[in-house]
């Protein structure tokens, strides 16, 4: 985790993995927050891979040392339909973070991770664009990590498709749920 200044006050990360993201994040959730309280950070998600497992550990840290809990997951998405088990372009999923942003928007990422496991299945809990359009009401999206379906097509030189990609998930998300994601590698 970056160390905070003083810019950097209302910082928060929105695309964290802990433990529970398999070789992809080592973090533990109360020190994961409790660094958090330390840097002065008002909030802090937890968007593990494919799964929620840590999300009731981690709201009730947060609460405990009194940072807003901001409930994500990082879903794979199947390429095609969740229901087609191959790999287009030598990809069998992409990565999509999504947040909730309330009640119904949590209930909805647990319908969409438990349909990523019954459904979808392939390597990896995947979803689709189609559960997406059933279960977005809210939720807020963020275009992920250069795993992520726009990031994928712009490193392989597709940019009307990461436009057009981009355009889709704006159209399906609403300009207030849908943002690019920026890293600092």
């Amino acid at each position: 985790m970056i160390e905070n200044n003083k810019n950097e006050e209302n910082f928060v990360h929105l695309h964290v993995h802990t433990e529970y993201s398999l070789l992809d994040g080592a973090s533990r959730i109360d020190t994961l927050v409790q660094k958090a309280k330390q840097l002065n950070m008002p909030a802090i998600a937890i968007t593990d891979h494919g799964s929620m497992y840590g999300v009731i550990d981690f709201y009730k840290s947060a609460k405990k040392h009194g940072i807003k809990p901001i409930i994500g997951c990082e879903v794979y998405i199947a390429p095609k339909s969740r229901h087609e088990k191959s790999a287009i372009e030598g990809e069998s999923s992409y990565h999509l973070v999504l947040l909730a942003e309330n009640q119904i928007g949590y209930q909805n990422l647990i319908a969409l991770v438990s349909k990523a496991y019954s459904e979808g299945f392939y390597y990896k809990p995947r979803i689709d664009h189609e559960n997406l359009a059933d279960y977005k009401e809210g939720i807020i999206a963020l275009s992920a990590c250069l795993a992520g379906e726009i990031p994928a097509a712009l490193l392989r030189g597709q940019e009307e498709k990461a436009e057009s990609l981009a355009r889709e998930y704006l159209e399906l998300f609403g300009p207030e749920h849908f943002y690019m994601e920026l890293q600092d590698h």
